[in-house]
């Protein structure tokens, strides 16, 4: 069974910080180039952060220096976080994984990050 299950998120002030986990059940995950994207109120999604399957990563430069994007392989499931750090407001959205280039087969809740000024 493919799915990718978010959480962790919540509620923090500004210069706060959260982990998000995203468990992905399905073994076509363990060599993907797996990615956070983030949706804010009536924004576009975007792609915040990647990591191949040997860990080389990316990011949005708006979070370059806050958040760390790494995961944890297994077999059939690997677990992908996100530290984020130093939040702001405008980290405020839905935070989602998937692959990356996105398949919209894959699209979880997400979990909503929420940070107050």
């Amino acid at each position: 069974q493919i799915e990718l299950v978010e959480s962790g998120g919540g509620l923090v002030q500004a210069g706060g910080s959260l982990r998000l986990s995203c468990a992905a059940s399905g073994s076509i995950f363990s060599l993907a180039t797996m990615g956070w994207y983030r949706q804010a109120p009536g924004k576009q999604r975007e792609l915040v952060a990647t990591t191949t399957n040997s860990g080389r990563t990316k990011y949005l430069d708006s979070v370059k220096g806050r958040f760390t994007i790494s995961r944890d392989n297994a077999e059939n499931t690997i677990t992908v976080y996100l530290q984020m750090n130093s939040l702001k407001p405008e980290d405020t959205a839905i935070y989602y994984c998937n692959v990356v280039p996105m398949f919209a087969n894959y699209w979880g809740q997400g979990t909503q990050v929420t940070v107050s000024s």
